[in-house]
């Protein structure tokens, strides 16, 4: 069966558009026509595309799903009864919208209120159209994640959030093999393609901080980190010459963008006209458009070599989109839509992980003392065993940084996302009708002192100390558990955390052998931004880079 591409099939602006006129035309557009759709909610909209660099894949699940349907102030109010547990903020008919709209600029504190006076409970906190309940504490962690799937569904609850049917595909929803695809294929293959995004990543930096003297240079850092990890992720996505395009790599990190303007849109919107208005104003169909005119040509080459030399011919590529062409093949449906699958694996992988690395770098460029004992490690590591997989495993203060950097921070304030599918009683007493967004509160737990001591101070090493002192592998970046719940925690935790730990890590690695850094201000790191429950790095901070001295 051939691959289908439907960029082949007549398009206005074909040849006319490339990847930045998308995102001004696609973004003037969902300003200009969100005013027939809701009026009132234009400036909502407008606020979003001005903060779109906050915007993660999780908090598509957070904080759209509050923007979502601001249309029910004409028809509806919010009110508690249907979910009897306390809430953070007014319950109130009408005066609950008032709670809602806090939340997306003092979620921080209205989740930390929650926590410290129903810890071990539950609570509730108010989206413009629903209440999202909030379970704090390993015990209801635990509990939640037994869940099997036929009570609450993490899948479905994306679904929903993202309105994925229109943004992401109907086709890649309902069959998502990438997951398994991820799980299986590339973990299994790390070892192999390590010395790969090792390559990239070494080239990324020298492209993108070109240090050629040893004054310092000033780097935008969070847009330079999110280029790095795009290229060095779609080397083993796509391989080479494409993880180099700069249009394909433009197209692959503003599809999170893509896909949060195209859900803000779709929720403001009455059902009955959104595939409609999925058609005309998503911006995520043109960048699938443009996005199968790079890629399409290098699908066809790969099937005809396969048709011409069999399943395993020689030189067949060892990366993402071959492992995707071969669980599709056979399979029409998935044939025809490859090119979406692999912009959902970019909208997994991207942002978090720029964000995850940037967060990183800034302890790093604000705290120099940290920098020597942590290239000693590296370098004698390095030294001893080359940058392969292995090695950067045995770096364990490396590993640790890394994860007191995600505890310190996070990527989101909550966790463990899901969805009743059926009435839930929990064991505080709390009663979750169907229908009902189930989320676990991270960013509380992990500044928790009863869990982590001294949870206030960034302590880079606390993790590897832990290990040195008997616990082994407990304590890894990529391992989960109901106090540390950054990925997730259990069979729905993230599938790709094994190869983003890796990526990551070799780019910290990375920087603290070839460079020195350090902030303006010399020791005093920028405060995190805060978006609803979505938490960056602060987006407009310049990190200084000059040429290592010593």
């Amino acid at each position: 069966m051939l691959f289908v591409c439907p960029s082949r099939m007549p398009l206005r602006t074909r040849g006319s558009l490339d990847a930045d006129t998308v995102t001004r035309v696609r973004s003037k557009d969902l300003a200009t026509h969100s005013r027939w759709l809701l009026p009132s909610t234009a400036p909502v909209i407008r606020h979003v595309i001005e903060h779109e660099s906050l915007l993660t894949p999780w908090s598509h699940l957070t904080f759209l799903g509050m923007l979502c349907s601001l249309r029910c102030l004409r028809y509806s109010c919010i009110t508690g009864g249907a979910i009897r547990i306390p809430t953070i903020g007014p319950s109130l008919p009408l005066l609950s919208y008032i709670g809602a709209y806090r939340f997306i600029y003092h979620a921080q504190e209205m989740l930390q209120e929650g926590y410290v006076k129903y810890k071990g409970c539950t609570f509730k906190v108010p989206f413009f159209d629903r209440w999202m309940v909030v379970v704090s504490g390993p015990a209801l962690v635990e509990e939640l994640r037994r869940y099997p799937d036929d009570q609450v569904s993490f899948e479905q609850a994306a679904a929903e959030m993202l309105q994925s049917k229109y943004t992401l595909g109907r086709e890649t929803v309902g069959d998502p093999y990438h997951i398994e695809v991820i799980r299986e294929k590339l973990t299994r293959n790390l070892a192999t393609l390590l010395p790969d995004v090792m390559d990239e990543i070494q080239h990324a930096f020298n492209e993108l901080i070109p240090i050629g003297t040893d004054e310092w240079t000033e780097v935008h850092a969070l847009p330079v980190m999110a280029q790095i990890v795009a290229r060095a992720s779609n080397r083993i996505f796509v391989g080479l010459p494409h993880c180099r395009n700069p249009t394909y790599l433009k197209l692959a990190i503003n599809f999170t963008r893509d896909v949060t303007k195209g859900r803000t849109i779709l929720n403001l919107t009455p059902p009955f006209l959104r595939s409609f208005v999925g058609r005309v104003f998503c911006p995520t169909a043109t960048t699938y458009k443009l996005t199968s005119e790079i890629v399409t040509p290098l699908i066809e080459e790969r099937q005809r070599l396969q048709r011409e030399h069999g399943v395993n011919w020689v030189d067949k590529p060892n990366d993402m989109l071959m492992w995707l062409m071969d669980e599709a093949e056979g399979n029409e449906t998935r044939l025809r839509h490859l090119i979406k699958m692999l912009l959902i694996v970019n909208f997994a992988a991207i942002h978090t992980s720029s964000n995850s690395v940037t967060h990183a770098l800034y302890h790093l460029a604000a705290q120099p003392e940290y920098v020597q004992p942590l290239r000693e490690e590296v370098e004698s590591i390095i030294a001893k065993e080359g940058w392969t997989k292995a090695a950067l495993g045995k770096m364990w203060k490396l590993d640790s940084f890394m994860k007191e950097s995600q505890r310190f921070n996070g990527i989101n304030s909550t966790s463990l996302f899901r969805i009743a599918l059926k009435d839930l009683h929990l064991s505080d007493g709390a009663h979750i009708p169907a229908g009902t967004i189930i989320v676990a509160a991270a960013s509380p737990m992990h500044s928790d002192e009863e869990y982590y001591p001294n949870a206030a101070e960034f302590d880079p090493f606390r993790f590897s100390n832990m290990r040195e002192d008997g616990e082994g592998t407990k304590h890894q970046f990529v391992s989960t558990s109901v106090e540390y719940i950054s990925f997730g925690h259990g069979k729905h935790a993230c599938p790709g955390r094994f190869f983003a730990a890796n990526e990551l890590k070799a780019m910290l690695a990375h920087v603290l052998i070839n460079y020195d850094i350090k902030f303006e201000r010399e020791g005093v790191r920028p405060e995190n931004k805060w978006l609803a429950t979505t938490i960056v790095p602060e987006p407009t901070a310049k990190v200084l880079f000059r040429k290592r001295q010593h």
